[in-house]
């Protein structure tokens, strides 16, 4: 996350030519001090704040849609009209001014009053969503954006306010991001959208006939609608000396905190699991001094999902950071100074880190008799098998694409997305989802973009170069992209997105 940067280029309060604006493009300025970004579609001319609500993003280097522009570091997507966040990643939206024309000059001066509350079709009953993180938060704020006037209870099983889940991993483990930015958003928030928040609370089980869920407290709520957004939970290993004190999950702001503090007063850590949030958590490492090894049973890292050529580029880029691999190797045991490899080897660990992958959260609906098959099934409107109630994010298996092969993808954008899309759902906009699945993933200097959906790829093509940080990289499934990843072409990576949008395959042939 990076703080906001200076604002730049001409002055609008003292106006700019129009035609210095192209017809379907952005001109970043300044007005009255804060960053502006103007767009012209046509004859219309808007204005909206430069950077994006979710790590600041200039938006003047994203791309126009229509009357919407979209962040070219995370596809947060905003109205150009109104400044309405309309696709997370971003949960807040921009300001938005007023544009004056005198002749030939445009003017930026004041901005424009908050937009009221949309009026939805449905005002009454209670909407209960258990799980409070990207899934959650973002359905009951959706609910609320489109106008919904019923309760809203939004149930986490945590103590902490929902936070920023991504970054849990990557900056603020790393040392990089004070604590106070890890929460979404502050309890006042919550408070002015009537959003009831249950902090510390267990959801005990369903009663899909009466329409009720019990709390650990004994407590029944009734329901109207019910959204589960449990997640998933880390992976856990049968090992010896698996429970031992300093061998640490993460998944949880707590988590972190643990690792963090671990970390204060260690110099050795051994990481098992070479994947997205076990190589996050190597980098984290990395940047606070200590030794890192990774452990992991594969040839090389992420190859499963990027690639062997993307796989080897990481391995590289680690080792080139200090980091050691054992691959092809798994952990017999866990000492209290070291890890014990399947071939005998001790590596030395003050502490360990197990990043072993997730499983999905499915144990209440299981208990509620839902349909459930390495996730909660769920259809295009996210409706389980039960009238009534919904599943969201990490947990959900909905179709996708042409086959409307039923996928479940455990990354924070698509998990905000579902919750946008599910509340507009139930404040009466239904319309079935068809997002296109973004994630992103950060090592060191090197950020990935990847966009779509491949599973195991028959065919990847890397155009451009991954060792200088400039690369596109096809994943062909049947002879055609199924997704995109990309370092630092964003251009690319945004271009990617609305092509799978648009079922446009030449555009994508041409990437890169």
């Amino acid at each position: 996350m990076s703080g906001e940067a200076q604002p730049t280029g001409p002055d609008l309060s003292r106006g700019i030519a129009a035609s210095d604006i192209p017809d379907g493009g952005m001109l970043a300025g300044h007005s009255g001090g804060e960053a502006v970004l103007l767009s012209r579609r046509g004859d219309e001319i808007f204005a909206v704040g430069a950077t994006c609500t979710h790590y600041n993003g200039p938006l003047a280097d994203g791309i126009v849609v229509g009357e919407t522009v979209r962040c070219p570091w995370h596809h947060a997507c905003f109205n150009l009209r109104t400044g309405d966040a309309i696709a997370a990643p971003a949960l807040r939206s921009l300001d938005a001014w007023r544009v004056d024309r005198e002749g030939d000059r445009v003017f930026v001066r004041e901005k424009k009053p908050a937009q009221p509350q949309a009026r939805a079709a449905k005002s009454g009953g209670t909407v209960v969503i258990v799980g409070a993180g990207a899934a959650g938060v973002f359905t009951a704020n959706t609910l609320r954006k489109e106008g919904y006037g019923g309760r809203v209870i939004l149930i986490s099983r945590e103590d902490s306010l929902p936070y920023d889940k991504p970054n849990l991993s990557k900056d603020y483990l790393a040392g990089n991001a004070p604590e106070e930015w890890i929460p979404l958003q502050p309890q006042e928030w919550y408070d002015e959208r009537k959003i009831e928040l249950r902090l510390g609370t267990e959801v005990k089980d369903v009663d899909t006939q009466k329409k009720t869920i019990r709390l650990s407290s004994g407590e029944q709520v009734p329901y109207d609608s019910l959204v589960l957004a449990t997640g998933a939970t880390p992976r856990r290993l049968d090992l010896a000396g698996g429970n031992a004190d300093h061998v640490h999950y993460l998944r949880t702001f707590d988590d972190s905190k643990r690792i963090i503090a671990r970390a204060t007063s260690a110099s050795r850590a051994v990481v098992v699991g070479a994947s997205f949030i076990g190589l996050e958590v190597a980098a984290s490492m990395r940047a606070r001094g200590i030794d890192v090894t990774v452990v992991a049973p594969e040839e090389r890292p992420l190859e499963i999902v990027l690639g062997r050529e993307v796989g080897d580029f990481i391995r590289r880029l680690h080792e080139s950071k200090g980091v050691k691999f054992r691959l092809g190797r798994t952990p017999a045991s866990i000492e209290r100074d070291a890890v014990v490899l399947n071939d005998g080897e001790r590596v030395p660990a003050d502490f360990v880190v197990i990043g072993a992958g997730v499983v999905p959260s499915t144990e209440i609906a299981a208990a509620a008799k839902l349909n459930v098959d390495r996730g909660i099934l769920v259809n295009e409107h996210f409706e389980t098998s039960a009238p009534g109630v919904y599943a969201v994010g990490d947990v959900a298996r909905w179709p996708y694409g042409d086959s409307g092969e039923k996928i479940r993808v455990e990354h924070w954008v698509v998990a905000a997305r579902h919750g946008q899309a599910l509340g507009r759902n139930l404040a009466g906009r239904k319309a079935p989802y068809h997002d296109v699945p973004f994630f992103w993933s950060a090592h060191y200097d090197a950020v990935i973009a990847y966009v779509g959906f491949a599973g195991r790829p028959d065919n990847v093509e890397v155009r451009g170069s991954l060792d200088d940080f400039n690369a596109t990289v096809l994943y062909r499934q049947n002879g055609r992209v199924a997704a995109v990843a990309t370092i630092f072409r964003d251009h690319d990576s945004l271009n990617a997105e609305l092509a799978m949008e648009r079922r446009d395959w030449a555009a994508l042939e041409k990437l890169g």
